[in-house]
């Protein structure tokens, strides 16, 4: 079990450059890092996050002693349990989209960005930055967005953030195949359409499900492709 200890800040540059500085030093696992305005956040692949006020800016440390390669499934399981805690706070609509984004009726209304060191064979810490659109719901070039507000749901971004730890604990310590299972039960089913965006290239292909350590597979003509990186384009620019 780990013991949560949520701070709280008006402001801060990142909430994941905290907990990466707080991890370096030393901080023990269970530290989560709430931001009410972040004036520098990180989303992924080198991009800006947007965080209006009223949104949920959150990061928490972890120190799994998992190997390194299993870093890529802490995405998926945190989508779920984004997605267990926001239905639990009346969020409808809502579907994981591979590797790191909650979506609301198809558009962006959650993002993950873990940030991981190796210590040998084992993760030394993990971070996992977490920003779900509880208020307003940012302008991403050829992205659709949501926010909650639109539901006329109206949740502080602190009850968010707890909503979120509780649903966390329960899947920490599951085996890859139960997070797999219910990863892909809220997914974009098998045969699905898709193009992954990466380094300026782009591979299309259908969803044929996701590898043991949480990779893409993607049906391309006669083979199946492991992606473990790049940028899932659905239809209608989800």
């Amino acid at each position: 079990m780990i013991s949560w200890r949520l701070e709280a800040h008006a402001e801060l540059g990142s909430t994941s450059d905290e907990v990466v500085r707080r991890a370096k030093a030393g901080e023990p696992a269970g530290l989560a890092v709430l931001a009410h305005r972040q004036t520098a956040g990180r989303g992924s692949r080198g991009r800006a996050w947007s965080a209006p006020e009223g949104n949920l800016n959150l990061s928490i440390l972890l120190r799994p002693a998992q190997p390194p390669a299993r870093a890529g499934l802490f995405s998926l399981l945190c989508g779920i349990a984004v997605a267990e805690a926001l239905k639990g706070l009346g969020a409808r609509s809502l579907s994981l989209k591979w590797p790191n984004d909650v979506l609301c009726g198809g558009a962006k209304l959650a993002g993950l960005l873990i940030d991981a060191a190796p210590d040998g064979e084992r993760l030394d810490w993990l971070c996992v930055g977490i920003g779900v659109n509880l208020k307003a719901a940012p302008d991403i070039p050829g992205r659709r967005t949501a926010a909650l507000a639109a539901q006329g749901l109206d949740i502080a971004p602190e009850t968010a953030a707890r909503a979120i730890l509780v649903r966390l604990e329960g899947w920490l310590e599951a085996p890859a195949s139960e997070i797999l299972a219910a990863w892909l039960a809220r997914a974009h089913p098998p045969g699905t359409q898709m193009d992954i965006a990466y380094a300026g290239q782009r591979r299309s292909g259908r969803f044929a499900g996701l590898s043991a350590s949480g990779e893409l597979l993607l049906q391309c003509e006669d083979r199946i492709e492991t992606i473990n990186t790049g940028e899932v384009l659905l239809a209608r620019g989800s």
